[in-house]
């Protein structure tokens, strides 16, 4: 019963075969998944998953490398409609890229700041990306936080340290772990997975990238999350089914999904 709380299923990666990727998934216990939108087509792309398959969910944004793209006042009225649609869970992903930097990082933080405020307006919560700019990150997530203490989300693909993740948990936010908590020499990641509170953590795959160990370099799917599940499940001294009903039960907290929704039928 695991739930896949960041997925980029629209990929062209999965043009050809997204059927059997979402029936093989199904096979493999996956009973909810969240497709993750970074452009205004993508997020469009992504609610059409939504309302096609039951078990799938969408997030709607842009992220930090299409922050550029978000100019005029007319693409933001349209990313406040696509996040009232129905399956609709949250707003994201959006953030800072510091790493690639393909929009400069002051129009990255105008784009950020001004999702984080839609998402309070309409009351959802938020998915965050996170890379080489931790320290912006928090400033933001700090000063939106001031001003409506309900806001909440989670950090995706987390890569910061421990001292981060304290403080995102003190702003009332998940921390979410992917493939790299797999890898041998992921240190950072493996110490949040034994840290982090387990009624604060979820799972995810951000497929079809960050495939987990052993199957890395190949592309990555949802029916993956379970090897995700099984590491941290070992790192914590837990059995595997329940690491996954508890990031199960945050995924559907936090998304405000019913626990008789996403059974996972096709």
């Amino acid at each position: 019963m695991y739930f896949d709380t960041h997925a980029h299923l629209d990929d062209k990666q999965f043009n050809d075969d997204l059927e059997q990727v979402i029936e093989q998934s199904i096979y493999q216990g996956i009973t909810a998944i969240v497709n993750v939108g970074i452009t205004m087509q993508s997020s469009r792309r992504a609610i059409a998953l939504a309302q096609k398959y039951p078990l799938i969910y969408a997030s709607v944004g842009v992220h930090p490398h299409d922050a550029k793209s978000m100019k005029d006042e007319k693409h933001w009225l349209e990313l406040a409609e696509l996040a009232r649609q129905p399956r609709v869970v949250a707003l994201g992903e959006m953030g800072l890229d510091y790493y690639h930097n393909f929009s400069e990082p002051k129009v990255q933080q105008e784009v950020f700041r001004r999702q984080l405020a839609l998402a309070k307006k309409l009351e959802l919560p938020v998915i965050i990306h996170d890379r080489e700019a931790h320290q912006d990150i928090l400033d933001i997530l700090t000063a939106a936080a001031k001003e409506d203490n309900n806001l909440t989300g989670v950090l995706h693909c987390f890569s910061g340290s421990w001292e981060m993740a304290k403080k995102c948990l003190e702003l009332n936010f998940y921390i979410s772990l992917a493939g790299p908590v797999t890898f041998a020499n992921a240190v950072k990641p493996k110490e949040i997975a034994k840290k982090v509170p387990l009624d604060r953590l979820f799972i995810e795959t951000d497929c079809p990238y960050l495939t987990p160990h052993p199957h890395r370099g190949r592309r990555n799917y949802p029916g993956y999350v379970k090897l995700v599940a099984e590491e941290i499940a070992s790192l914590r001294g837990l059995a595997v089914e329940e690491l996954a009903q508890a990031t199960k039960e945050n995924g559907f907290r936090l998304f405000n999904i019913h626990q008789t929704e996403g059974q996972g039928l096709v």
